[in-house]
């Protein structure tokens, strides 16, 4: 026989003290499970840390990119050996011809009570580390095809080379002075001049460039080199 009662709930039991909240959700709540299964929330965790003073936290320091740390060049430069004034001279000259008065200009800041400067370059010229001569022959060849004999005499005369590798210097520049003139005025005009104002212009051009007076009236007059 069937007894009239009360509905069982989902669960089986009858629902004797009404229904309750989690009957009307399907699913449980977060919470409520976590509370039931001895764990705190997230929201209830963050507070917490947050309410702790004696918690520690650990930050991450942030440097610019590049920078080095702290004492790093300081203990980088303490472990390097100190250089010798003839190893810095040879580190000039492995990398370009120098003229006796140019290294002197170089090194002199570095040199120190026991280091004798005089001795130094001389031991040099006489090992053919040092040489005015190789020295007068690269700064022609790096100047020649933009500069006029008058400059680049000017400039061995700047650096103290003897007299005699200067008058050769300028001997040889002088039988190439018409040519390289041209060459260095055809790149930059494309005509010679038709007036007063462009001769004057291209004038001074060629004698900024260190050419001579005899050569300038020549390439402005289109005289050819023969």
């Amino acid at each position: 026989m069937i007894r009239k009662g009360r509905p069982l709930s989902k669960n089986g039991r009858n629902n004797a003290d009404g229904p309750r909240e989690d009957d009307n959700d399907p699913f449980e709540s977060f919470d409520a499970h976590d509370r039931a299964s001895g764990r705190q929330s997230q929201s209830e965790s963050s507070a917490q840390a947050e309410a702790d003073p004696s918690e520690t936290t650990y930050t991450r320091s942030r440097r610019t990119p590049g920078e080095a740390k702290s004492g790093q060049d300081e203990a980088k430069k303490s472990q390097r050996p100190a250089r010798s004034l003839k190893g810095r001279a040879l580190g000039y000259l492995s990398r370009r011809e120098y003229s006796r008065s140019e290294l002197a200009r170089k090194l002199k800041p570095f040199v120190e009570e026991t280091d004798s400067l005089d001795t130094l370059l001389d031991a040099l010229e006489a090992e053919n580390w040092l040489s005015d001569s190789r020295f007068a022959e690269s700064l022609i060849h790096r100047r020649a095809s933009r500069l006029g004999a008058s400059r680049i005499v000017g400039e061995l005369k700047q650096h103290a080379v003897d007299q005699t590798l200067v008058e050769e210097a300028s001997a040889q520049l002088r039988e190439t002075e018409l040519a390289r003139a041209r060459a260095v005025w055809g790149k930059k005009f494309d005509r010679l001049p038709e007036t007063a104002a462009e001769r004057a212009k291209q004038a001074r051009f060629l004698a900024s460039r260190g050419f001579s007076g005899a050569t300038i009236g020549k390439i402005l007059k289109g005289f050819d080199e023969d």
